[in-house]
């Protein structure tokens, strides 16, 4: 390749790239793409968000450290307690597969009684499950908890995602009950 042509290459990839983003940014502000919680994205932005949000979550939790103590059974008892207050109206309980909740929610938050999915180490799942808690997810429903939740209290509800799928809704009943002494905590 010449200089010239070099020239007209680079030249055409820059008029690309500006009519790329041109183009972008008239979409953007079209306002034409269904935003509406009631439709669902195209495959396409559905598999950029989805790949987004995983790699990102992956990334930020990989190297937070995971106590050695997350199977005893008051940090059970404690992180069953919150979930209950706090994530089982989106999250699920045993025996339900919705709420009025997940039924107008876009993204459906996952139900967190079922196996976990992912195909991770027990230690990564941990990661990402405190990192998720901690700081939520943009523009899907799910809150920060860092404000009013210190870290011991996050992995007690991270202990408690572990045995969740293991429990039955009597056993999920007990477990997430709260003493008299504990019933103001939120």
């Amino acid at each position: 390749m010449n200089t010239s042509q070099s020239r007209g290459f680079i030249k055409g990839a820059i008029a690309t790239a500006g009519l790329a983003i041109i183009g972008t940014l008239v979409f953007i502000y079209s306002g034409v793409y269904p935003i509406g919680a009631d439709v669902e994205h195209n495959k396409l932005t559905l598999w950029s968000l989805e790949v987004l949000r995983d790699r990102s979550i992956a990334n930020a939790s990989e190297h937070i450290p995971v106590p050695e103590n997350l199977q005893s059974a008051d940090r059970l008892l404690a992180g069953g307690a919150d979930y209950n207050d706090m994530c089982a109206g989106c999250h699920l309980k045993p025996g339900r597969s919705e709420s009025d909740f997940t039924l107008g929610l876009y993204p459906v938050p996952p139900n967190l009684t079922l196996e976990n999915p992912l195909k991770t180490t027990q230690e990564a799942q941990n990661q990402r499950r405190y990192w998720v808690i901690k700081h939520g997810i943009k523009a899907s429903g799910m809150p920060a908890w860092a404000p009013g939740h210190d870290d011991e209290r996050i992995w007690n509800m991270v202990a408690f995602l572990n045995r969740l799928p293991e429990l039955t809704p009597a056993q999920y009943q007990v477990v997430t009950s709260r003493g008299d002494e504990d019933m103001g905590h939120h």
